[in-house]
């Protein structure tokens, strides 16, 4: 799965997500682009089960690019353990997607074959996402 190799700071607040991306929202290294049109925290193993569906799909044929990398680490306290004791262990880490935002990119192959890639991977996301092209 996808995590960073070091960080500065181990735990991290959890923030609000609100309006657009700031950036990432132009498709920069494909042709077609899969955009997100929600706001929602992406697990890396979200990214990881979409990223094998779309290979799957188009057999290894073109190139793909993943614009998003989940670095916010996410923490979670034991079961059935009492209030006090400070922030839980990093469980997982995520990437606080916004709407706008470009999550996958295609290059080297048919429009068809594409938006079909990009329509398995988009059910293995837990947000609403929209087929762009350059």
């Amino acid at each position: 799965m996808l995590e960073p190799k070091k960080t500065k700071h181990r735990k991290r607040m959890k923030g609000r997500s609100k309006g657009m991306t700031k950036g990432g929202s132009t498709i920069a290294y494909g042709v077609f682009g899969l955009k997100a049109m929600e706001a929602k925290w992406i697990t890396s193993n979200q990214i990881e089960a979409a990223r094998k569906a779309m290979t799957r799909s188009f057999e290894r044929k073109g190139k793909l690019w993943i614009r998003i990398f989940p670095d916010k680490p996410v923490t979670s306290k034991g079961a059935e353990t009492p209030m006090g004791g400070g922030k839980g262990a990093v469980s997982h880490y995520v990437f606080p997607i916004k709407p706008g935002r470009i999550v996958f990119e295609l290059d080297g192959m048919e429009e068809d074959i594409a938006k079909e890639a990009f329509r398995k991977a988009a059910s293995k996301l837990p947000i609403k996402t929209k087929f762009i092209k350059k």
